[in-house]
């Protein structure tokens, strides 16, 4: 029991990055806009959330990393909505941005590759009989129901459903296609910032310059996996985080030294393949999604 609390929790913390990230890219998805820079937007607002945190407190952390992921889903929106430029490139170009930038911020502050969050900064953990838990984690656990009821219960559902499927028709039903799409696109960025915030303030409590750890990429095979549904969404994190878990937990396994760790850190990568490879081109996304709205 020991051993199924233990992973059950590490599990439980792995999730919250990838489902909020994921989350957010689906609704943004959804209205017709595809963001490969949420790696990025994971590591700049896992940067400025520490900072933030150290500077007023955990709860201040968090914003400043929301707040973070927002600016960066609102530029992403609109260079790609108003400017019609090419979402690919945009997102790789915020990866390599966020790259340089945090490499350089840590330099800065003195600690070059790795800077600690004291523990006074982070955020406060929620102690049960058999373990801690971030509050974050429920955080992670109700956003996906309520996006879920938000896409398929609501009119600004139905016109983000619309904008992503058929904007010309949404645009002539008096709909603004570019605004909805950057609306969106912007929301996802705020989850994105969140999930960057969680890990360096409440989860792992340090920032290095490969603090994401490929979580970004993660979070955009579990929106192929989930078929944009939120709650498919908060099972693939599961799912995903459960593997990085087990990874962990094989590692620190007494007489798993025989096998080299680098083959074991392997696992939640090699399982994202597998899954991406299995629903791959089975999913059906929204016909417009990656092409920017030019009104006739």
């Amino acid at each position: 029991m020991t051993y199924f609390w233990g992973i059950l929790f590490i599990s439980l913390h792995a999730m919250v990055p990838i489902t909020l990230t994921a989350v957010g890219e689906v609704v943004g998805e959804t209205g017709g806009l595809f963001n490969i820079g949420l790696e990025g937007i994971l590591l700049l607002s896992a940067f400025t959330g520490a900072l933030g945190a150290e500077s007023a407190g955990p709860t201040v952390g968090l914003l400043v990393g929301m707040g973070t992921g927002a600016l960066v889903g609102l530029l992403f929106s609109v260079i790609n909505t108003y400017w019609k430029g090419t979402q690919m490139i945009t997102g790789i170009g915020i990866n390599l941005f966020a790259m340089g930038f945090v490499a350089f911020g840590l330099i800065v502050l003195g600690a070059p590759g790795f800077h600690a969050v004291p523990a006074e900064s982070r955020l406060a953990p929620i102690h049960t009989p058999v373990g801690t838990l971030s509050p974050i984690i429920f955080v992670a656990l109700v956003i996906p129901f309520l996006v879920h009821w938000f896409l398929n219960r609501t009119r600004a559902g139905l016109i983000l459903k619309a904008v992503g499927e058929n904007p010309e028709a949404a645009d002539v039903a008096g709909i603004n296609v570019n605004l909805t799409r950057l609306l969106a696109t912007t929301f996802g960025g705020i989850l994105a910032g969140l999930a960057g915030a969680y890990i360096s303030v409440s989860w792992i409590g340090s920032v290095t310059k490969g603090i994401s750890a490929g979580r970004g990429f993660i979070a955009l095979a579990t929106v192929v996996f989930s078929g944009l549904n939120p709650l498919l969404a908060l099972l693939g994190g599961f799912i995903f985080g459960f593997f990085e878990s087990l990874a962990t937990w094989i590692q620190n396994l007494a007489g798993s030294k025989a096998i080299p760790w680098q083959f074991v850190a392997m696992i939640p990568y090699v399982v994202t393949l597998l899954v991406v490879a299995g629903v791959i081109g089975r999913v059906r996304f929204p016909k417009a999604l990656g092409e920017p709205y030019k009104r006739e």
